[in-house]
């Protein structure tokens, strides 16, 4: 079964929201921040990794723009200019169904590391930790 498409998309400037309506009624509301640091981008998720590398300081990042791709996804243009996740009908329903675990998993995540939502200083432990050093 394919992934709902929402029938309108609404960029909310002020709440920094994206709202998503689907047919049967319901409604989703995902802050900016949330869909940046969950970006579908080999920025945010690398090639192939199990988990989004970790990304703070997002907390006040805006959407310029939500732009259709096909009449498969939209292309979010963040205005710290990243704009190279391509958000499919599927991507944005498993992140408005998973909104309350994906986001406490990444508070989490962000604590551990003693990293903050204001401040976009990565620490190296937030690295993928697959490449290592030659030995001489």
């Amino acid at each position: 079964m394919s992934p709902p498409r929402p029938i309108a998309i609404k960029l909310r400037q002020r709440s920094r929201l994206l709202s998503l309506s689907y047919a049967d009624g319901s409604v989703h509301e995902l802050p900016f921040e949330y869909l940046r640091v969950f970006s579908p981008s080999a920025e945010v998720w690398g090639h192939g990794q199990a988990e989004p590398n970790l990304i703070g300081g997002k907390r006040e990042v805006g959407v310029t723009a939500a732009e259709p791709i096909g009449q498969y996804a939209i292309r979010l243009r963040f205005d710290d200019g990243h704009d190279t996740g391509l958000y499919s009908w599927d991507v944005l329903h498993d992140l408005a169904m998973n909104h309350e675990r994906y986001w406490a998993t990444y508070l989490e995540r962000l604590a551990a590391l003693n990293m903050s939502r204001d401040s976009d200083i990565v620490k190296l432990a937030a690295l993928p930790k697959k490449h290592y050093p030659a030995k001489p």
